[in-house]
């Protein structure tokens, strides 16, 4: 007999605007010591499907309109919010994508992970306690009797993670809900998760339901997939069926998105150098009179139209390489020239000029757009700000960015909260691109974006760069993005460049031990 069995669920969302049917007759079962993924991207239905089974769907507006989900000899769906609320955390747990916004950044890390066996087991603290601090031994928490008493702004996102899993597991459940547990996580750190799940469902024979929107990072894992578009359920199977064979032509276009390979038609290699980095090094006090070495001499050439790939862990120093070079984060010695100027030797207002060559795309395109700006109003701003458009042709200017970037001309009144999280990429991309820079750093620009929409950004990206003549550093933790876009790639570790070489190259023969790791860690399909 199954460990769950879902029957013919339908969520729906009434709104203002009508009927939004989230969930539309979605069927399956997940067994003891079985993993079930479902995969689709954002919109598709995984989540809602997942959280309406614990009552975690705000009713109204959502409704759940039919099915049975039939779980230890009950319907979870016909429980009173007070059953519900003594099977959450306690028979069936959930790991969600981001624990900083569900952890309590007021209370301690022990106090949150003593929470469930406090509420539901009804155990002494000191027990409670003792069972945490076990716990925390297990999924990896190093001196977990000194950490116990730190809050949640004073872990790493991979130890984050980590608390999350020992929250979920502490009061022993039977069932798993792992919502896009590593999305946010770095290559080796993804890894560790996904290999700790593994274990601890191993020895505790935990039902596990994987939800995610990328088929590489469930290949490994799943004992059964199951594709949604749209609500519905378009695709079922094992995953040497479906990836061997897929019969819907969303699963194939997921599939194809998760196999980018290597770059399709490298440009010729061209010598002449836009930006030289040399001896570079950004240290920062830290409490208790430490000195952090976030980029500790590297030295570095960009040449036109190149694609240079900045990889490696959280904490090794991408995204502060990425602002020294652009003078955003003061360099604390070395050099930087663009062209024939040292930048770190020019205070803000002699580098004032100079930035319409250094442009930057951000990871996050909605905090980094203004929620009060229209499309307009961003693409704009950077050609009022330079003297690049007249007021008579700052709109043919505009027109001509959002044609570029693949923005439908209809959409220039608009505002970022409009658009999808691929569009306002775009839009970030647009303004980047205003100013006409020879260089453009961009960080992580993809990495929150659904399987399918970095494909459309990244080859928005090649286009980009060969029309425009561009010069691009690409920082990323997704080595298979690196691959498909970059010519070169520099590796970071500890503020420290460890590797550098020809993108192929050092794909098939990597000689630092850091590289042939993160190698080893990417997820694969094959």
């Amino acid at each position: 007999m199954a460990l769950l069995e879902v029957e013919d669920l339908s969520v729906w969302f009434h709104t203002r605007n009508g009927v939004v049917r989230a969930v539309e007759q979605v069927s399956f079962s997940v067994d003891a010591g079985e993993t079930l993924a479902i995969v689709g991207e954002s919109g598709s239905g995984k989540s809602v499907c997942c959280y309406s089974l614990l009552g975690l769907v705000p009713m109204p507006p959502g409704r759940i309109e039919s099915g049975r989900a039939r779980f230890a000899g009950r319907d979870l769906l016909r429980l009173a919010p007070r059953q519900l609320r003594a099977v959450r955390g306690n028979q069936i747990a959930t790991i969600c994508q981001d624990p900083m916004t569900c952890l309590n950044p007021f209370l301690s890390l022990g106090e949150q992970l003593m929470e469930p066996l406090l509420q539901h087991r009804k155990v002494s603290r000191r027990a409670a306690r003792a069972q945490a601090l076990e716990l925390l031994e297990e999924v990896g928490i190093a001196d977990a009797g000194r950490r116990f008493g730190a809050y949640p702004h004073e872990f790493s996102g991979g130890m984050r993670q980590r608390v999350m899993i020992a929250m979920a597991l502490i009061a022993e459940p039977k069932l798993l809900i792992a919502d896009e547990p590593t999305t946010a996580l770095d290559v080796t750190i993804q890894a560790q998760i996904l290999r700790l799940i593994a274990e601890i469902q191993a020895r505790r024979n935990l039902g596990v339901i994987f939800v995610s929107h990328d088929l590489a990072v469930v290949a490994d894992i799943a004992d059964h997939i199951l594709v949604m578009q749209d609500g519905r359920v378009v695709e079922r199977g094992a995953p040497r069926t479906l990836f061997r064979d897929p019969q819907h032509p969303y699963t194939r276009k997921l599939l194809a998105a998760s196999r980018r390979g290597r770059k399709a038609a490298p440009p010729p290699p061209q010598r002449e150098p836009v930006i030289g980095i040399e001896g570079l090094r950004t240290w920062f006090s830290a409490p208790g009179g430490r000195t952090v070495k976030a980029v500790d001499d590297v030295s570095l050439t960009l040449y036109r139209n190149e694609i240079l790939g900045v990889v490696g862990e959280s904490g090794s120093g991408k995204s502060t390489l990425g602002r020294s070079i652009l003078q955003l984060v003061k360099p604390t010695a070395g050099s930087v020239r663009l062209g024939g100027t040292e930048l770190t030797r020019l205070n803000e207002s002699a580098l004032r000029p100079l930035r319409r060559h250094l442009q930057m795309i951000f990871q996050d395109p909605y905090a980094s757009l203004n929620p009060r700006m229209s499309v307009f109003d961003a693409l704009a701003e950077p050609l009022r700000y330079h003297r690049l458009a007249s007021r008579r042709d700052v709109t043919a200017q505009v027109l001509a960015l959002m044609d570029d970037v693949g923005l439908p001309r209809s959409a220039i009144r608009k505002y970022p909260h409009e658009f999808s999280g691929g569009q306002r990429q775009r839009i970030a991309i647009g303004r980047a691109l205003a100013t006409r820079p020879e260089v453009v750093v961009a960080d992580e620009p993809v990495s929150a974006l659904d399987v399918t929409i970095p494909a459309q950004i990244l080859d928005l990206i090649l286009a980009l760069v060969a029309r425009h003549n561009l010069s691009l550093i690409f920082i990323s933790h997704d080595l298979s993005v690196v691959r498909y876009l970059c010519d070169r790639v520099l590796v970071l570790h500890r503020g420290k460049a460890v590797e550098s070489g020809a993108t192929e190259e050092l794909w098939a023969a990597p000689q630092a031990a850091y590289t042939r790791e993160l190698l080893a860690a990417a997820p694969r399909l094959d």
